[in-house]
């Protein structure tokens, strides 16, 4: 039996050290994930079927060879497609309708704007309709546009502003050109339909205590013979509840665009506190066209497209996928698994949901091979298959003096 339970311990050793020359020819590959040799005694059944404490082990074996899913560390890069999942979860891949799953994040852009990996599975995740709305639903393969973004015309804006309450009303005639004559002032830019800028300027003036008038200016032009609107303070300093809390500006534009555009602006967050004019809020909702500058992705998986004209608008969202048992997942390669009945069914989401890691952009998860520990592994497998070995040359020499009697 010795023969056999050494050529056991040989094999077994083998196998250990073909583990640990795998986990160490992987310790740079990006998202691979190291693996361990398990072993088993093993021991023969009697005639009937009845063990006993008189029976010897007849070797070892190697009853599986499992990979560890634990989190590797994550190193920065200087591409925005990079992405890193720090916590549980994997890529979900389409190669050709095939799916596989992955944790090396290492993306680009292929010709047609899909993402894709090196070798050639595009990234899935949720699709976002044109104006940038996620639609969480069934996974698709995700295609950025890399195309210019059309213009928006405005059709709202908001002023938040502290008017005076100690300023002085004027006495003379409301006119753009005499700052005396109004007691703050304000512009924002707004865009017509094809993109085009125009200031529009807005004017407050102090007519009593707690009474303000407002005015308005396009591209230098007054809006109007007088006073767009007149506003009310309560003794609180906020708008009394009778005054109106907006204003609609009708900005002149060319004939090509409309020849007017009605902006209504928000100011229902006016305040008149003792302390000087200041303005706490500019928004408006409409901008130029933009060319494409960069992406981005977010923590939750967000794909964002920047744009020259300072907008971001999201492109989809990136799914990543959990299995209730990783181990079950089959190998195929190149940083790729497949789902089998033992992983279970891919659980998918957003990043951040549940049990799922989270998203890091312009970075990186190398791989979680412990360089130290597989080399501290490799020394002792070594001596593992030694000390088998000798066990074989020991039984060798006993049986060589058992031929040798006379």
């Amino acid at each position: 039996m010795s023969f056999q339970q050494g050529l056991s311990g040989l094999n077994a050793a083998s196998r250990n050290l073909d583990v640990i020359g795998n986990n160490v020819a992987n310790a740079n590959t990006v998202g691979a994930k190291s693996s361990r040799a398990e072993f088993a005694d093993v021991y023969a059944t009697s005639l009937y079927g009845a063990g006993g404490s008189g029976f010897n082990g007849i070797g070892v074996t190697v009853a599986d060879v499992t990979q560890q899913f634990t989190q590797g560390d994550i190193s920065t890069t200087n591409s925005a497609l990079d992405m890193a999942i720090n916590g549980r979860g994997f890529f979900r891949m389409s190669n050709d309708g095939e799916l596989t799953y992955t944790r090396n994040g290492q993306f680009q852009l292929d010709k047609d704007g899909y993402i894709v990996n090196a070798q050639g599975g595009r990234l899935t995740g949720f699709p976002a309709d044109a104006n940038g709305v996620v639609n969480i639903g069934v996974p698709t393969e995700l295609r950025l546009q890399t195309g210019d973004v059309a213009p928006r015309a405005t059709d709202a804006g908001a002023i938040g502003a502290n008017l005076d309450a100690g300023a002085t009303a004027p006495t003379t005639p409301f006119s753009l050109a005499d700052a005396s004559s109004y007691n703050g002032a304000t512009s924002l830019a707004v865009y017509d339909s094809q993109g085009a800028a125009h200031t529009v300027a807005v004017y407050f003036r102090k007519v009593s205590d707690n009474n303000w008038d407002v005015y308005a200016a396009a591209d230098g032009t007054q809006l109007g013979a007088g006073a767009l609107g007149s506003f009310s303070f309560g003794a609180d300093g906020r708008l009394a509840a009778a005054s109106p809390t907006s204003v609609t500006v009708n900005v002149p534009v060319p004939a090509a665009v409309g020849g007017n555009l009605p902006v209504p602006i928000d100011l229902s967050r006016l305040t008149q506190f003792g302390s000087a004019f200041s303005v706490s809020e500019l928004s408006q909702t409409g901008y130029a066209a933009g060319r494409l500058t960069g992406f981005s992705v977010a923590s939750d998986g967000t794909v964002l497209s920047r744009y020259t004209n300072g907008q971001t608008l999201a492109q989809g969202r990136v799914v990543l996928v959990n299995f209730t048992n990783p181990q079950g997942l089959q190998s195929l390669g190149g940083n790729q698994w497949a789902e089998t009945a033992d992983s279970g069914v891919p659980m998918a989401g957003s990043p951040g949901a549940g049990s799922l890691g989270v998203i890091q952009s312009g970075a990186l998860e190398q791989s979680n091979v412990d360089l130290t520990a597989e080399l501290v592994n490799m020394i002792t497998a070594q001596r593992v298959y030694q000390a088998n070995a000798q066990t074989i040359r020991t039984q060798d020499q006993i049986m060589q003096t058992i031929v040798n009697l006379r």
